[in-house]
């Protein structure tokens, strides 16, 4: 039996294009891993701690093998926390829409607490950086007003799938599939049409999954 951890990073919720798509591979996953838990982390709901001065300084004192005060240990172990609840799972989606060409500052700040030394990645002379969280699958569903996949021009502007792949990747995955919704600000039939094909996509993925 294995664990699906679902992140949800858009707040428009029945109206999120990411979501309804992200909820259909869900629905047809679940028929198809029946065994499987599937968990549902809403960043929008989850209380994620910040990363303040007490956490960044507990983390530079782990770095240099110096002892955290206790404030600076209890800022760090709400990371700790995180990173271990991230890595209880087996396989990942991840529902996000674009935001100014990248990704949605909630999912930036739970990415931001998860990507620390020991925790998802390592570093050492010999072997340089390695990704600690591997062996494992993701789906990143993309929503996105434009048209930015290959192809279109516009290219250049997408920073939401490239960033996405590029800290999933230091992190030490290697089977990362995507899924692109768009455009959904064309006209009510671009973005119907968008979804219908993505739901389309979605479904052999959830089989394989």
């Amino acid at each position: 039996m294995a664990k699906l951890l679902y992140i949800e990073s858009s707040p428009r919720k029945e109206r999120a294009a990411s979501i309804e798509v992200a909820r259909h591979f869900l629905d047809a996953y679940r028929k198809l891993h029946p065994n499987d838990t599937i968990e549902t982390l809403d960043l929008w709901q989850a209380n994620l701690p910040p990363f303040d001065q007490h956490a960044i300084d507990a983390k530079y004192a782990i770095l240099h093998g110096e002892h955290p005060t206790p404030e600076q240990q209890q800022a760090w172990q709400a990371v700790v926390n995180l990173a271990n609840h991230f890595k209880s799972a087996d396989k990942y989606v991840i529902s996000l829409p674009m935001w100014n060409f990248g990704i949605p500052y909630i999912l930036k700040h739970y990415l931001d607490i998860l990507v620390q030394p020991g925790l998802a990645f390592s570093f050492s002379p010999a072997e340089g950086y390695k990704g600690l969280i591997t062996g494992k699958p993701a789906l990143a569903i993309y929503a996105r007003g434009g048209a930015y996949g290959a192809g279109t021009g516009a290219e250049g502007y997408d920073q939401q799938t490239r960033y996405l792949q590029q800290v999933l990747g230091f992190i030490g995955f290697t089977d990362v599939k995507s899924i692109l919704v768009e455009p959904t600000l064309a006209g009510p039939d671009a973005k119907n049409q968008a979804v219908a094909k993505a739901k389309q996509e979605a479904e052999p993925i959830a089989k394989a999954f």
